[in-house]
């Protein structure tokens, strides 16, 4: 619960403030003066201060300056009754956030409150994901792959295990869900890490220059062959070959594949000589591979050849709870390469991101967050800063009414459906509907005696 400290010598203001913050659903906590107040700020977890400027003992200035030192991230306003512009400026300078004169505007003074509990609560969730992904990465031992799901860490103990061996690596999965990272990991947490890392997107290439690229020339070979060239297998001896979308190859360079990882020998292309190499291949592909091989479109011995290791990369919608952790680090990404400063998003630019389906999996995301940090306005990405296909899945709530229905049957309702949508938390649902917590659990008690 979000506890608040008010101090001020006059005890009709800090009852009067601790009613009202505490019906709104706060913990509050008082002090008659500077000493009292900053006692009480070293005992407890406090996340608001408000303050009155002149009070024995200790005043509000000094209360300020003490907490702006040894609590900087904890967010004061003041109140005084003898407000003049320089003593705003003053105070704003010691730390103070806000300014408020006597008698005090509560619901202006609420509002002020709320937000800025909403905006330390950001920067605190920011710090956890920041530190919670530099923890993952510290153990998993490969930074780019961001996850703390039960499928991701499944993944990075496959990778951590296989990565030791020589064994070749199929790894199958969606459009943009990673394969390539993760094939950049099995090759980083090898013993292979200081060899070449040669990379051949299949796709891109027709079938001779495919064959071309992975197994070189002789001079001479064919028209235009005007030199010697050694293929992606010569230039990767000792180190690993990446073969993306392996999916695509034809059946010719399929047999030239599958004798290179029995033999570890090949020809060039119009050569005689035979090259032996020690390659260690990594494949990946969205197609599916053993679909392929049962309609004839890819031989059964290379497929039992590659798949001696099966890793298969989940889609971002099986892995919904990482989506936090990917959009901070895309959000410190893209903060650096754009000059922004964005910290976080919005409660309701959240839920979108939770409630979308994401089929370009985590490459739809990075764009999306890309694209979200350089069009946003502020320091916060709202909903309206997310590409539209996002936003318009923001997760809303519907509540429907069969009419005719009284404003008291209308409101119960619509308070039932936030609790459930809220999964039974109240306290989330109060803040959901925009009332204190008490005022929810008073509307509750009214409606279960009503129905006694």
């Amino acid at each position: 619960m979000t506890t608040l400290l008010i101090a001020d010598d006059e005890k009709n203001i800090r009852s009067g403030l601790q009613l009202a913050f505490e019906d709104e659903g706060y913990k509050v906590l008082t002090a008659a003066d500077g000493n009292e107040a900053w006692d009480c700020v070293q005992k407890n977890i406090i996340d608001l201060v408000i303050t009155d400027l002149r009070m024995p003992g200790m005043d509000g200035n000094e209360l300020i300056k003490r907490v702006a030192s040894s609590y900087p991230t904890l967010p004061v306003i003041v109140l005084t009754g003898h407000g003049t512009i320089e003593t705003a400026v003053e105070t704003m300078r010691e730390g103070a956030i806000d300014f408020f004169t006597k008698p005090v505007d509560i619901d202006k003074l609420s509002l002020v409150v709320k937000k800025t509990i909403a905006a330390s609560q950001l920067a605190e969730q920011n710090r956890k994901l920041a530190e919670e992904i530099d923890k993952l990465k510290r153990q998993q031992g490969y930074g780019r792959i961001i996850g703390k799901s039960g499928k991701i860490a499944q993944l990075m103990q496959t990778v951590n295990q296989v990565a030791s061996t020589k064994a070749t690596v199929l790894i199958t999965g969606e459009s943009g869900t990673g394969k390539e990272l993760v094939a950049e990991a099995v090759q980083q947490l090898s013993p292979r890490r200081d060899k070449p890392y040669i990379k051949v997107h299949c796709a891109s290439l027709s079938p001779s220059l495919l064959e071309d690229e992975l197994f070189g020339h002789e001079k001479g070979a064919f028209t235009g062959a005007v030199a010697q060239k050694k293929g992606r297998f010569e230039l990767a001896d000792g180190g690993t070959l990446f073969l993306d979308e392996i999916g695509e190859i034809d059946q010719t360079t399929q047999v030239k594949l599958l004798r290179v990882l029995q033999e570890k020998q090949f020809e060039r292309v119009g050569g005689e000589k035979t090259l032996t190499v020690d390659v260690r291949v990594i494949c990946a592909t969205n197609r599916d591979l053993y679909k392929e091989m049962q309609e004839g479109r890819f031989r059964e011995d290379l497929y039992y050849r590659l798949n001696v290791v099966h890793i298969e990369v989940p889609p971002l919608r099986e892995r919904k709870e990482d989506i936090d952790l990917l959009a901070t680090s895309f959000i410190s990404t893209f903060n650096s390469e754009d000059g922004r400063k964005i910290e976080g998003f919005t409660p309701q630019a959240r839920k979108a991101l939770f409630s979308y389906s994401w089929p370009g999996n985590v490459r739809e995301l990075r764009n999306s967050i890309e694209s979200a940090v350089v069009l946003s306005k502020g320091k916060v990405i709202d909903i309206d800063d997310l590409p539209p296909q996002i936003r318009d899945t923001g997760g809303e709530c519907t509540v429907t009414f069969n009419l005719p229905v009284t404003m008291d049957e209308a409101e119960m309702r619509l308070i039932l459906e936030t609790i459930s949508y809220a999964k039974g938390n109240k306290t989330k649902a109060a803040d959901l509907l925009g009332i204190g917590r008490k005022t929810l659990h008073r509307k509750l008690a009214e409606h279960n005696g009503e129905e006694q």
